[in-house]
């Protein structure tokens, strides 16, 4: 018997199987990113553009650039040195090509933004670039008095203006607290999404009670954040003309394959590469074939969204009733 394909279709584009590097460290290097893609990954997400990081440096290059300039028109020396190279979306792109010369998977933009303005610029720059696709990894917390549906109105703007100004194929990572996923979700590919992430993890701040201040606070994932974006997956990829990626929560091969079986094309890894190195992807290529042809699969595409909503006896599994279900397991446990 020959060994199952682990290959899927992720944007359009055709990936040797369905683990991708997410937006992480790994691809502030080239070496860095080279090493992944030789373990085996199928596709690479790079690192997010942040634009607030970006102003904030061009806005203190020019402040420091500006001092003294009234002094003497001649003095061009007099301008200081910085000591520092600025962040900015030009290095950007010139590593995001380099990493691109460098492999031969995908290679995929991300970008972080708050303004439509900044997003469209940034967007063209990595088209340009030579990117086989964007990701727009969207985070507005509306901390004020916007409404739900203005919150939304944001994303779909932006989303929609991004798809006018750039051609290749855009996935839209959220997060998981909107009021109703599914309507947004189908807004959002209308929009031009061609694909969703599920979901970005939003990094809480902590309290220091002997400083008394805010500090932020970094946790890596476990498999048991997969439960969430396991859930919407498989109610969303029914209903979505678009492919659905996983991300947080991804570790092993049990979790790629949970991710697949709901309606997954692709599952997105970053925390366990981080922890233990890209010797863990051929490991989890290995398991995954290995689960595979034990239960006679001949392809990943065989297995997927075999447990969707839309697929499974019992759809209200992934629904309200599933939640009393998990509360009167523990009725017995109780002296």
């Amino acid at each position: 018997m020959s060994a199952p394909d682990l290959s899927t279709s992720y944007l359009g584009l055709k990936l040797a199987n369905p683990l991708v590097l997410a937006a992480s460290p790994y691809t502030k290097r080239v070496e860095n990113a080279i090493a992944v893609a030789e373990a085996g990954i199928g596709a690479i997400v790079m690192h997010s553009i942040f634009e607030e990081e970006y102003l904030h440096a061009e806005a203190e290059l020019d402040q420091t650039l500006s001092r003294g300039i009234d002094s003497f028109a001649e003095a061009t020396s007099y301008l200081p040195e910085t000591g520092v190279e600025a962040p900015s979306p030009r290095r950007y792109a010139q590593l995001l090509s380099s990493i691109k010369q460098a492999v031969r998977v995908p290679v995929i933009g991300s970008i972080n933004g708050s303004s439509e303005g900044g997003w469209l610029d940034y967007a063209e720059m990595i088209q340009d670039a030579g990117a086989d696709a964007l990701e727009l990894n969207v985070y507005y917390l509306s901390a004020g008095s916007s409404s739900a549906a203005e919150v939304e109105d944001t994303y779909l703007k932006l989303v929609t203006a991004v798809r006018r100004r750039v051609k290749i194929p855009l996935a839209v990572k959220i997060g998981p607290f909107f009021t109703a996923l599914p309507a947004f979700s189908q807004r959002l590919v209308a929009a031009g999404a061609d694909g969703l992430v599920l979901f970005n993890r939003f990094y809480q701040p902590d309290i220091d009670i002997d400083t008394l201040s805010v500090v932020p606070k970094l946790n890596f994932s476990t498999s048991d954040d997969l439960r969430l974006p396991l859930r919407w997956a498989a109610i969303l990829s029914p209903q979505l003309k678009a492919d659905i990626s996983i991300s947080g929560g991804v570790h092993s091969h049990q979790d790629v394959l949970k991710s697949l079986l709901v309606g997954a094309s692709t599952t997105q890894l970053a925390a366990e590469l981080l922890q233990m190195g890209p010797s863990r992807i051929p490991l989890i290529l290995k398991d995954l074939e290995a689960w595979l042809t034990e239960h006679e699969y001949d392809s990943v595409e065989q297995l997927q969204g075999s447990m969707s909503a839309a697929s499974v006896a019992d759809p209200t599994a992934f629904e309200r009733s599933n939640y009393l279900k998990a509360l009167r397991s523990y009725d017995d446990r109780l002296p």
